[in-house]
C-alpha cells in the first residue's frame, strides 16, 4: 500500500499544454482568468484552497477606480446593489474627505466583502471557459524561450505538470511563484499584532466609517450594510503573536482607547490577529511569469487599497497577454515589459501612502501629533490637496508615464466619456480599444495592438482619444 501511494505521488504524466496559468484564485486572478477566458484565450487557475470559500475575509473596500474597471466587466451594478456607498470620510476626529468630489460614475467608497467581489469574478470567468483546478498547489516551475511548465500536485498527492505560454503568480503575500523564481520580497514589518473582527454592535456609530488613534491606539470600525460590523484595531503596549487567541474584551478595550466607546460590541463571528508588512518585489516580470497583487506588493490595510490594487494590476497585464497570444503587437517583449514600468511604480506609491495614513494613526510623540494635526489642517483648507488624496486613494487619480513628445493626455484615465454609441465603459466590455472620434473626420492613430472599435462625440467636440482596454488614454490629438 505505501509503496502504490508512493508511485502514485512521483510519477508524473505527460504534461497538460494551456495558454496561461495563473496559479492563485483571488479577486486578482480571478478578474485575469476571466479576462483571459472572454477573450478567447485558454485559461488553467490553480488554486490550493478547496472550493468552499469562507465568507470572512479581510478587504471589504472597493474604491471609484476599482468599480469603474468592474463597469467595464459588467459587473459594477450588481456589486453596487450589494453594498453600502459611503461618500464622506472622517479621519482621526479632524480630517474630512467629500468623496462625492471624485470625477466619476462612481463617486464614493463601496463597502462590499472581498467573498462578494470574488464571487461575481468567478461566476463571469466560469461562464468564460477558465478551467479552475481546486485543491491543487504549485511545487516548482521551469521555463523556457517559449513555455513555463508548472510542477504541481492535487489533494490526493498525484504530481503533474502544467505547460503553458505564460504564468501568473496572483498567490498572495507567501507566493510559490515568487520563491520558485528566488525573487526578495524586501521591506518591513510595519505594524504587528493588528485586530480583527466582524461582529455586531449595540450603538450605531455617528458616520458610516469610523476611523481615530490616539497614539496609544487606534480603530476603525466600518458597516457591511446587512447589520454586522468590521472592526480593526491596535494598542501599542500590547503586542501578541499572530496565533495568540483574540477574545471580544480586547477588541472592546481597544475600541474604548481608540473611539472613547466600543458601541456595544457582541457576538463575533470571527476574531483573528495578523501583522501589516511593507514590501514590494523588484521585478513585476521574469521571463515568461509575472506576478501581480499581493504576490507582487503588500502594505498597510490603511486606505484599503490592497484588493483594488490587485485588481488593477490584472487589468493592466490581461490586454497586454492577449496581444501578445495573439500576434497583435509588433514587439510583444517590449509590451508584456510595459507591465512592470507601468504598475510598479504604483505599488510604490501604495506602500507609501497607506503607511504614511497607519503613521499618522500611530502618532504619539508630541512632534508627530503635531505633524498629524497640521497635515489634517492642511486637507481641510486645501480643496485641491484633498482632491488629490482622494483621488490617489480612490485610483481615479493614478496614470501612467507617457513617451516624450506624447499628447498631455496619454496615460491618464479615461473618465466615462457619453458617446453616441454609449458610454465609453460600455463599449470597454468587448475588450478592445476605443477610438473617440469627431463625426466625418478623418482620423487614424497608430496601431493599435489589438483590435479597435469607434465611437462618436455626442457634442463638437474635435479632438481623438484612444482608450486602452484597462480604460487609460494610449493616444490622443487636438
Amino acid at each position: 500500500m505505501t509503496d502504490q501511494t508512493a508511485d502514485r505521488s512521483t510519477t508524473t504524466p505527460a504534461p497538460t499544454e494551456t495558454d496561461v496559468t495563473v496559479v492563485g484564485a483571488g479577486p486578482t486572478g480571478l478578474l485575469l482568468a476571466g479576462d483571459l477566458a472572454a477573450a478567447g484565450v485558454r485559461i488553467t487557475v490553480v488554486e490550493r484552497r478547496p472550493p468552499e470559500r469562507s465568507n470572512l475575509t479581510r478587504a471589504f473596500g472597493v474604491h471609484a477606480r476599482t468599480l469603474e474597471l468592474l463597469d467595464a466587466r459588467d459587473l459594477a451594478d450588481e456589486l453596487v446593489a450589494r453594498g453600502t456607498p459611503i461618500t464622506g470620510l472622517r479621519l482621526f476626529r479632524r480630517l474630512s474627505l467629500d468623496l462625492s468630489r471624485l470625477a466619476s460614475r462612481f463617486p464614493y467608497l463601496l463597502i462590499a466583502p472581498q467573498y462578494e467581489v470574488e464571487r461575481l469574478l468567478e461566476r463571469r470567468a466560469r461562464a468564460a471557459g477558465a478551467d479552475f483546478r481546486y485543491g491543487t498547489e504549485l511545487r516548482g516551475l521551469r521555463q523556457d524561450a517559449g513555455s513555463v511548465t508548472a510542477e504541481i500536485r492535487d489533494e490526493h498527492g498525484a504530481g503533474t505538470e502544467l505547460r503553458s505560454r505564460y504564468l501568473v503568480g496572483t498567490d498572495g503575500m507567501r507566493s510559490s511563484v515568487r520563491q520558485s523564481l528566488g525573487l526578495p520580497f524586501p521591506g518591513v514589518s510595519a505594524i504587528r499584532s493588528i485586530l480583527l473582527a466582524d461582529l455586531r454592535l449595540d450603538q450605531e456609530p455617528e458616520n458610516l466609517l469610523t476611523v481615530n488613534g490616539t497614539g496609544r491606539a487606534f480603530a476603525f470600525i466600518a458597516p457591511f450594510g446587512d447589520g454586522w460590523y468590521r472592526v480593526m484595531g491596535w494598542r501599542r503596549d500590547r503586542t501578541q503573536p499572530d496565533d495568540r487567541p483574540v477574545d471580544l474584551d480586547e477588541v472592546r478595550e481597544v475600541a474604548r482607547q481608540a473611539l472613547g466607546t466600543d458601541y456595544g460590541m457582541r457576538d463575533a463571528r470571527w476574531l483573528s490577529r495578523f501583522h501589516s508588512d511593507e514590501r514590494q518585489v523588484p521585478e513585476y516580470r521574469r521571463g515568461r511569469v509575472f506576478l501581480a497583487g499581493d504576490a507582487a506588493h503588500v502594505h498597510s490595510p490603511a486606505g484599503g487599497q490592497g484588493m483594488n490594487t490587485g485588481l488593477q494590476d490584472a487589468a493592466n497585464l490581461s490586454w497586454k497577454l492577449v496581444a501578445a497570444l495573439r500576434n497583435h503587437a509588433p514587439d510583444p517583449d517590449g509590451l508584456l515589459d510595459t507591465y512592470h514600468s507601468e504598475r510598479h511604480p504604483v505599488g510604490a506609491q501604495v506602500v507609501r501612502s497607506s503607511g504614511a495614513i497607519v503613521r499618522l494613526a500611530m502618532a504619539h510623540t508630541p512632534l508627530e501629533r503635531l505633524t498629524r494635526a497640521l497635515a489634517t489642517s492642511f486637507l481641510n483648507a486645501a480643496r485641491p490637496a484633498a482632491d488629490k488624496a482622494m483621488g490617489m486613494i480612490s485610483g481615479t487619480g493614478l496614470s501612467y508615464g507617457a513617451p516624450r513628445g506624447a499628447h498631455r493626455l496619454t496615460g491618464r484615465r479615461a473618465p466615462d466619456l457619453s458617446l453616441r454609441e454609449g458610454r465609453l465603459y460600455e463599449l470597454l466590455r468587448r475588450g478592445e480599444f476605443v477610438l473617440v472620434a469627431p463625426d466625418g473626420a478623418d482620423t487614424e492613430p497608430p496601431s493599435a495592438p489589438g483590435p479597435v472599435a469607434r465611437a462618436h462625440w455626442c457634442d463638437a467636440n474635435r479632438s481623438a482619444v484612444l482608450v486602452r482596454p484597462d480604460g487609460y488614454i494610449a493616444w490622443a490629438r487636438d
